[in-house]
């Protein structure tokens, strides 16, 4: 094996390789990342045995080959060079060895065997669709916060992807709730999606493909079943594949949530609400995080009381127009990451009373619904 490569190609493909795998392993292979040096280019490999990536990225082969290396250590030396000069990678044969050179820099880096590298089987992908980049970075950014993080509930630490029928039509949507809170996303369903499984992907998997797509503004292929999902992304530089095993769990039933009856509308400045909590929940106990909103006609106040610094209120100009209060408290970290989720300009909550869910919405966008429970005053 003998090559040179460009740093920056290296370092960004070592950054997406070592975070999938595992520093703690019973398992020394499942710490390092497989190069396998082609005429077409470097390909690396990493994976978790959950999770696995596969990115090939442009380099000048002298000689092909196969090593298999510490993905933190490579990344960390390879982080620490600089871009005046190629990386020459070189497998000396006696010691069993990679040297690494750059300028007046050299390493020589132990490698396991290439052979006992996981060899990573996909099975059969019956369903196949294409996204934009940008539609599948619209779907997670905007439900990926409500995720779970209770260990407990497994099938909470994803999102769900499925397709549905709305008044739109066929739409694939996006859920993700942790219980307390609820996003809803979706988009035109794909051709190629309908009768695809109810899936849910991992929060790891979620993490790392979003990664990818920071990169990308390119069509997204996504193959799946109801075991398994990968997506093939192509970049600027480089082809990447992230396959995973997806969450074998029920998602919760959640779609008559969608559908309370809740008969008030509030509309209110995006940004002026958002900031308006922030404030407010500057003197928010941090064991309750308790925040009320009390809305009288066309107008709406935030208030915060902590028994050991003090007390906040703030009153909003809002579209209110009904004569009877209602009082309702949040949870103020929910409350402000939906609101800073929404783009738009200006948001509408739709509320019943004091002890029932609120929807939250931006004000001309029915594709992307929110669900906050209240807490108890």
């Amino acid at each position: 094996m003998k090559l040179s490569i460009e740093r920056s190609f290296f370092l960004k493909a070592l950054s997406h390789g070592q975070s999938v795998v595992e520093r703690r392993t019973t398992l020394p292979i499942l710490s390092h990342i497989l190069l396998t040096a082609m005429p077409s280019g470097l390909v690396l490999t990493t994976t978790d045995m959950d999770l696995a990536l596969i990115e090939t990225i442009p380099a000048q082969v002298e000689e092909v080959g196969t090593i298999c290396v510490s993905a933190h250590i490579l990344h960390e030396i390879v982080r620490k060079m600089t871009d005046k000069n190629l990386i020459e990678m070189v497998l000396d044969q006696d010691s069993g060895q990679v040297i690494i050179t750059s300028g007046r820099s050299r390493f020589n880096l132990s490698c396991l065997s290439a052979e006992d590298f996981p060899q990573l089987t996909h099975g059969e992908l019956s369903h196949h669709f294409s996204l934009p980049s940008t539609t599948l970075k619209y779907l997670i950014d905007n439900s990926r916060f409500a995720m779970s993080n209770e260990e407990t509930r497994y099938h909470l630490n994803g999102i769900h992807f499925h397709t549905v029928e709305s008044t739109s039509g066929m739409v694939l949507r996006a859920v993700a709730t942790d219980m307390h809170r609820l996003a809803s996303i979706e988009c035109p369903m794909p051709e190629g999606a309908d009768g695809m499984p109810d899936i849910i992907v991992g929060r790891k998997t979620i993490v790392e493909i979003r990664k990818l797509l920071d990169e990308s503004d390119q069509i997204v292929n996504i193959s799946l079943s109801s075991a398994r999902i990968e997506f093939a992304i192509a970049g600027a530089s480089s082809q990447a594949v992230l396959s995973s095993r997806l969450i074998d769990g029920t998602f919760p039933e959640y779609k008559e949530a969608l559908d309370v009856d809740n008969d008030k509308t509030l509309i209110v400045g995006t940004k002026a609400f958002a900031e308006a909590v922030d404030r407010v929940g500057t003197v928010v106990n941090d064991k309750v995080r308790a925040i009320k909103l009390t809305l009288s006609e066309n107008s709406a106040v935030l208030s915060a009381v902590n028994t050991d610094f003090g007390s906040a209120t703030e009153e909003l100009d809002v579209d209110y127009p009904y004569p009877d209060a209602v009082e309702l408290c949040f949870n103020v970290r929910y409350l402000l990451d939906i609101s800073q989720q929404i783009e738009e300009e200006e948001m509408r909550l739709l509320v019943s009373d004091g002890e029932s869910s609120v929807l939250v919405k931006p004000l001309n966008n029915d594709n992307v619904v929110y669900i906050l429970m209240p807490m108890r005053a």
